[in-house]
């Protein structure tokens, strides 16, 4: 019987796979099975995975003939798994030896549908522990309470799809939005903490993220970046009303950020982002919007009241200004 499924998305990794399969191999149990989702590379991805074969048991390699998105590798992969629980793992990125098992260890004994997880992120030789935002360690939690407050960075906020382990019968709460190109974890962590029963966060970082890789959807500026708006749809969509303040606060936050890069855009996409944003924007209950920008730094407010002239100033007295949730 698989206990622990970890599912590798893959497109053109020719330069990382290599270190995030050796990663694997130092975690590496006769109960784990690897599904490396090789999503129509054209470089030398797929011989490097299959060199890894006899050195990695349990690994298998999906070929898709043409690149369908991370989400919907992703899926593919989560169709293929077996395991009682299910993780995911970037290309780019690898593991502490040892992780993986620490994870299952975790979630057996907490009992809960799924575990949060802090992570290391890399920029080059630099590395930066990054916590999940929440006090609250080794114990079981009901994940809609860890949505709110508006004003603070939560749960919600830590979307990262591969900092955590969950319990595969959870099913389609763990399937991905395949129409997005970008941006899928959004959505997906605000569905997983509305209708899931339990969950809990643990004090592990095992897993290195590079940051800043070329050609990460992070850094590039096609009009994948506008299914930013799309993801957002889905997160409003049939939204309690009690979260509707956090939402528009992680919104205005996130499109804030995204007007702060909108360099990478070519002039064109840059104006469809703009008018996109502000269109959803005018679609939100004026006064959340205001609130939010009142709360962000004097930079990014200034951002917003330009993309939306005729935003009204907030009602609420400001007395401080929170982090932005990016």
């Amino acid at each position: 019987m698989i206990t622990l499924s970890v599912v590798v998305p893959v497109l053109n990794g020719e330069r990382y796979i290599a270190d995030a399969l050796s990663s694997l191999c130092r975690n590496a149990r006769h109960d784990f099975e690897f599904i490396v989702v090789n999503d129509g590379s054209t470089d030398a991805t797929g011989d490097i995975v299959d060199d890894f074969t006899r050195e990695l048991p349990g690994l298998t390699m999906l070929r898709n003939p043409a690149p369908v998105g991370l989400a919907d590798a992703r899926n593919t992969g989560l169709s293929a798994a077996s395991g009682r629980y299910v993780t995911f793992m970037d290309a780019d990125d690898w593991l502490a030896p040892g992780y993986l098992a620490r994870l299952v260890e975790a979630i057996d004994g907490l009992g809960c549908d799924f575990v949060r997880a802090d992570h290391v992120q890399v920029e080059g030789r630099k590395r930066v522990v990054h916590r999940a935002p929440m006090a609250q360690r080794g114990v079981v939690l009901d994940p809609r309470e860890a949505i709110l407050p508006a004003g603070m960075r939560t749960m919600v906020d830590y979307p990262y799809a591969w900092a955590g382990i969950y319990r595969r019968s959870l099913r389609d709460l763990l399937h991905f939005p395949g129409s997005l190109h970008t941006a899928e974890d959004r959505p997906w962590i605000w569905r997983l903490h509305r209708e899931a029963a339990t969950f809990a966060v643990v004090s592990m970082a095992g897993l290195f993220y590079r940051r800043l890789v070329s050609g990460s959807l992070t850094q590039v500026g096609d009009e994948r970046q506008l299914h930013f708006f799309d993801a957002f749809d889905l997160v409003f969509k049939d939204l309690e009303p009690e979260f509707l303040p956090k939402a528009v606060r992680n919104f205005c936050a996130l499109l804030a950020h995204h007007l702060e890069i909108a360099d990478r855009f070519t002039p064109a996409l840059r104006s469809r982002f703009e008018e996109r944003g502000a269109h959803m924007v005018r679609a939100l209950p004026a006064e959340l919007v205001s609130e939010s920008v009142a709360r962000m730094s004097v930079e990014r407010e200034t951002t917003l009241r330009a993309l939306v002239p005729d935003l009204p100033p907030s009602s609420h007295v400001r007395v401080r200004r929170d982090r932005e949730e990016t």
